[in-house]
């Protein structure tokens, strides 16, 4: 069975969500969105899946359906709030910009007082990234995202977290289009930990703009047979996953 790129991004973003638990998933974009309701299909039977408001869903509705499914609990914010505190919560953010130890932008590029671009601000990203496990999804890996040094961080990477003693900091993996990456590097640098199909070393590093760790590289875990009918059947029917990645 044919696996696309979109789908082997997929299951990487489920395999972020496998030892979550009991915590509410927080997934920005598509394919990270794919990926928790995945793994609350199959690695993370206990994981928390929300409508995108405040409402906790008994079932896994199908992602861009309206969904009828039970609604079990209410979350108002100040319980998102309490959840982020006390580490009950798995988040998969984007990144306008990300440097080798993790540290995010999501605010401006530029210049404090010119910035070229205004992005969303720093939002939620220094709260979770000191409170919870932390992953990033990038659909686009690029030398404008892959940075020697973000232009502010919003959400904190390892270097700083290390300075500032931040003893629930954990910032684990990034997805890309290419591969995947984590920060098992030198002082927690990032790492090219697998790459996608049809994809090399070569053109990850030429796509990052630092000098990536590279030991021993695999292959991105391709998807079993039943997570592909789950994807292509329950999850995505729609094929939703192909307007963040095309391949």
């Amino acid at each position: 069975m044919s696996v696309s790129r979109a789908e082997f991004c997929a299951v990487a973003c489920a395999d972020s969500f496998a030892d979550a638990g009991a915590a509410i998933a927080s997934p920005f974009g598509t394919v990270p969105s794919i990926g928790a309701r995945l793994a609350r299909l199959t690695s993370a039977p206990d994981l928390l899946l929300t409508d995108g408001e405040a409402m906790l869903l008994s079932e896994t509705p199908a992602l861009g359906e309206e969904s009828d499914a039970t609604v079990e609990g209410w979350l108002p914010y100040r319980q998102v709030l309490d959840l982020l505190a006390g580490g009950r919560r798995r988040v998969m953010m984007g990144a306008s910009q990300v440097d080798r130890f993790g540290n995010q932008n999501i605010s401006r590029i530029g210049d404090w007082a010119e910035p070229k671009v205004q992005l969303v601000g720093v939002r939620g990203a220094p709260g979770n990234t000191v409170n919870h496990t932390t992953n990033y999804w990038i659909p686009q890996h690029s030398t404008k995202v892959f940075v020697e040094s973000v232009d502010l961080v919003a959400g904190v990477g390892h270097d700083r977290a290390r300075q500032s003693g931040a003893r629930f900091h954990d910032v684990r993996v990034v997805v890309t289009d290419l591969a995947v990456l984590d920060f098992t590097g030198p002082d927690g640098s990032m790492r090219l930990r697998s790459v996608h199909p049809g994809v090399s070393i070569a053109d990850v590093r030429a796509r990052t703009g630092f000098e990536l760790t590279v030991g021993e590289v695999v292959e991105t875990r391709e998807p079993t047979e039943r997570e592909l009918n789950l994807i292509r059947g329950a999850i995505d029917p729609n094929g939703l996953r192909y307007q963040e990645v095309a391949a």
